[in-house]
């Protein structure tokens, strides 16, 4: 299995459009050691098959399909390998890419749970756009942890379960939320036998997803914030990461202390990470934490093979 970092920053992307803090400024002018990045997104395939699942669709898109060739094999006059569309929610930075797809001959193979399903057809009604297109062909995801597959891509077998976090602001779960508005997924390679946990937004890590987390090979979750209170502290936001649905890495009970516990064969990777957290400064002291602990921060066109 072999899965393909394509975007790797938060919604906005770094360095943020309309951003001057001192990362986005930073990384324009060449005066900070960073890596630009584009909007959450990976693309999972099976060893030796060209066909996969693109997880998110980022708005991105495009110009992700264009940095990685291996979603353009190239097999006929009009091709791509991507077989489907995962969505682990119906957020912005994850879901409008869909209309780049809509060239298709044939409908869009869609899978994704019924409130994000809910929100992308009402609240941001994107597949009622791509009805005007491709069309849709979508599946039911279910945020049980049941095993399932897709159709044209072999070995690979797929588990979602139902996460805290929020939903999108234009859902109408975006104040109660619902089993199924987020979802992380365990990708399982069925012939080699190794997994990865992959959970972009993640506000809560309880008991048994974390027994889950145990038992995968690698783990690519939440990297949006360093501290629950950074965007307040800028001057960007009244909310805390939290309030937001995500599990800031410090701090009491922050995602690294969920990663420090995991065992120590298990690779640590951070993904969607928002363009003002520090970590994306490859000199600062929070990236030296990161490596002293174990823990990798994502890149745009990162390979990982666990």
């Amino acid at each position: 299995m072999r899965i393909h970092i394509l975007g790797s920053a938060a919604g906005g992307g770094f360095p943020q459009w309309n951003c001057n803090c001192r990362q986005c400024d930073g990384v324009r002018r060449g005066t900070l050691r960073a890596k630009p990045r584009t909007q959450s997104a990976i693309f999972v395939a099976p060893d030796g098959g060209a066909d996969g699942v693109l997880f998110n669709a980022s708005p991105d898109l495009l110009q992700q399909i264009k940095a990685n060739p291996v979603l353009q094999p190239a097999r006929g006059v009009r091709d791509t390998a991507i077989a489907a569309v995962m969505l682990v929610d119906g957020q912005v930075d994850h879901a409008t890419g869909l209309l780049m797809l809509r060239e298709r001959a044939l409908p869009l193979p869609l899978w994704c749970t019924d409130p994000v399903a809910e929100d992308l057809t009402q609240g941001l009604p994107l597949l009622r756009v791509l009805g005007h297109f491709c069309g849709v062909e979508r599946h039911v995801v279910e945020p049980d942890g049941r095993a399932f597959t897709i159709p044209g891509v072999a070995g690979l077998q797929f588990r979602a379960i139902a996460l805290a976090s929020k939903a999108a602001p234009y859902s109408p779960h975006r104040d109660a939320p619902v089993p199924g508005d987020n979802v992380g997924v365990l990708i399982e390679d069925t012939a080699r036998g190794r997994s990865v946990f992959y959970a972009p937004g993640l506000g809560e890590i309880t008991p048994p997803l974390f027994d889950l987390m145990c038992g995968a090979d690698a783990v690519l979750v939440d990297g949006t914030f360093w501290t629950d209170d950074e965007m307040i502290r800028l001057g960007l936001s009244k909310k805390t990461a939290r309030d937001i649905g995500h599990l800031p890495q410090s701090g009491p009970g922050g995602m690294l202390e969920w990663l420090d516990r995991l065992p120590a064969r298990t690779r640590r990777l951070l993904i969607h990470v928002n363009n003002t957290n520090p970590i994306l400064d490859e000199d600062s002291p929070e990236r030296a934490e990161l490596a002293r602990r174990g823990v990798e921060v994502c890149e745009d066109g990162q390979t990982v093979e666990p």
